[in-house]
């Protein structure tokens, strides 16, 4: 780029076309490079990110059928492989989408930083201009006319430039916000991962405990079933003594017909045992890693249709406020309408969605799997105004 000394007052109008085809030429380069940027390294990352769909697709698709309950060893098993295989699929999907956002973000910053340069350069230059004062620059001019077109020239290029650099700045803070996000989704593949080593140990311990023998599995299952129940028990009593801890009764309050539009509510049900199955995996799952119809399912559905970011793999409730706290959500002991309550107390703990805080100092709340609230047995839908101090911490979104 050519660097001008100071210009004459004579000269500034046809400094100022210079300037505009320098400008026009620094626009064009900039919007070509980004152009060039997003098409050439996006098809690579987009290939690969459908490839890896498409095998998420083929696990989702192996694992439906087996939606019918394990019945026995071989088919438990294969249903641990297939949920570890989607499990992997999703890690791999958001590390990829991850990685073609690092290298959108890394490419548009030297553009970026490129383009300021230059553009820092022409201002610099234009604005040397702006030394010279009005009665000077009419001086110079051979009427009234020629002084008002050299001062709108100056002004529509200042205006250009200011109106660039704004975008740039606006491009890269649009960068870095998806990249925070991107960061948070990959702090739940850190859960992902998690939940898939405990899947393999899940897997690995089946067999040790089995022997690989069917006889042998068969009485494990009842055995599960029956310690899964007591868990189940012990939990419900824990939640109600929260309740009574926090000396307010238990109000039941009119159901919403659409079930805080929760989704996987139908083909999902939950057996005495409180297990859930069916869902959309066919499994007992939901797509965000969660039993179907369990709180935490509930919740995480609530939080993903205010904010549209789905907590993925979050653990059972007692496991939320630190998984929260980790993915960049604060916590606190004070409720707010749209926050998550949690009750940690239990083998699983509780949460609910917060739907109004009263001034007596209860809160409205929405729930999944309160035992005999909105139905009988496990895995139903409910509404209740309790004591706000009935949960340990409130997760904010």
């Amino acid at each position: 780029m050519k660097h001008w000394s100071t210009t004459p007052v004579s000269n500034i109008k046809n400094t100022a076309k210079k300037t505009t085809l320098i400008t026009v030429a620094v626009l064009l380069a900039l919007t070509t490079t980004l152009q060039v940027a997003k098409i050439v390294r996006a098809d690579d990352f987009d290939q690969r990110i459908a490839e890896v769909q498409r095998q998420i697709d083929d696990y989702q698709a192996q694992a439906g059928k087996l939606a019918a309950q394990a019945d026995s060893l071989q088919k438990e098993l294969n249903s641990l492989t297939a949920q570890k295989n989607v499990i992997q699929g999703q890690i791999n999907l958001k590390q990829a989408e991850h990685d073609k956002l690092v290298a959108q973000i890394a490419d548009n910053e030297k553009k970026i930083a490129e383009n300021q340069d230059a553009l820092g350069k022409t201002i610099a230059d234009l604005y040397v201009s702006s030394d010279i004062s009005p009665l000077e620059m009419l001086a110079s001019s051979k009427s009234i006319s020629d002084y008002v077109d050299k001062e709108a020239y100056q002004n529509s290029i200042r205006d250009s430039l200011t109106d660039t650099i704004a975008s740039i700045k606006k491009l890269k803070k649009q960068l870095e916000a998806q990249k925070k996000d991107v960061d948070r989704v990959l702090t739940e593949q850190k859960f992902a991962r998690d939940e898939l080593a405990a899947k393999e140990s899940q897997q690995a311990s089946l067999v040790a405990q089995t022997r690989g023998q069917e006889a042998t599995y068969q009485r494990l299952v009842g055995e599960r079933e029956s310690q899964k129940l007591t868990l189940q028990k012990q939990q419900q009593a824990a939640i109600e003594a929260a309740l009574r801890r926090a000396g307010g009764p238990i109000n039941i309050l009119p159901g919403d017909p659409n079930k805080g539009g929760y989704p996987w509510e139908s083909g999902c049900w939950v057996d005495a045992n409180a297990y859930s199955h069916g869902g959309a995996d066919g499994m007992g799952g939901d797509p965000l890693g969660y039993g179907c119809r369990q709180c935490v399912s509930y919740t995480a559905w609530k939080v993903g249709q205010r904010t549209g970011n789905f907590p993925r793999y979050w653990g059972n409730a007692n496991q939320w406020p630190a998984s929260a706290r980790a993915t960049g959500y604060q916590t606190g002991s004070t409720p707010r309408v749209n926050s998550v309550g949690v009750i940690s107390a239990g083998a699983y703990g509780h949460v609910v969605w917060v739907e109004a805080v009263n001034g007596d100092g209860t809160v409205d709340v929405s729930q999944y799997n309160y035992y005999n609230a909105g139905g009988p047995g496990w895995g139903n839908y409910s509404k209740m105004r309790v004591s706000a101090a009935t949960y340990d911490t409130y997760i904010y979104f």
